[in-house]
């Protein structure tokens, strides 16, 4: 008598060295989850059912990923997992073998490649900082011209804006020289250069 487990049951892919179709050299390795639904076709149609879907999950996995660019094998590994579920689905059918499911679990890159990855986000990362930044000094150069704005048409509201910052100029203990004309002065002084010309 032989016994077969009839529960789902995990199985490690090992780890394929795999060439994608931009020409790099990946490893990546899958577990997948099958049940035997048929006990006396997994025992009679093969000497060892386990061995056989390993061998069948290999050959999938090295000839699905080897499809896919290195991007699309990054992002899309839910689709991937998908079709070598499929390929070895069918291939399994005829020894009463279910395979419930395979998931991609690494995507070994090479030393290179990682550093140029890291080059990559680390360059969209100050792009975004330089927008934020740029974003930022906009909104408060929109704000300062409001404020000029608004002080402009109060009168007298540039007095204070200027008593203001001279207060803080002369908090600090360096020597400074600071000449005061009012506008009203610049104002007037300029028409009466005018009219003498």
């Amino acid at each position: 008598m032989i016994k077969v487990d009839v529960r789902t049951t995990p199985i490690d892919v090992p780890k394929q060295e795999v060439i994608t179709r931009d020409n790099i050299t990946v490893g990546v390795d899958a577990i997948v989850f099958f049940r035997v639904l048929d006990a006396s076709k997994a025992v009679l149609e093969i000497s060892d059912y386990v061995y056989g879907t390993t061998q069948f999950a290999q050959a999938a996995l090295r000839d699905v990923t080897g499809n896919f660019e290195l991007d699309d094998l990054l992002s899309k590994r839910d689709e991937i997992s998908l079709q070598i579920k499929e390929i070895v689905d069918s291939q399994t059918d005829k020894w009463g073998i279910d395979v419930e499911s395979v998931k991609l679990q690494n995507i070994e890159l090479p030393n290179d490649m990682k550093r140029a990855m890291a080059k990559q986000a680390e360059a969209e990362r100050e792009r975004r900082a330089a927008i934020i930044t740029a974003e930022g000094e906009k909104a408060a150069a929109a704000a300062v011209a409001e404020a000029a704005k608004m002080l402009s048409s109060i009168p007298g509201g540039i007095n204070i804006r200027t008593l203001q910052t001279l207060e803080k100029i002369s908090a600090e203990p360096s020597q400074k020289t600071i000449v005061v004309v009012p506008s009203d002065l610049t104002g007037t002084a300029s028409k009466v250069l005018e009219q003498t010309q």
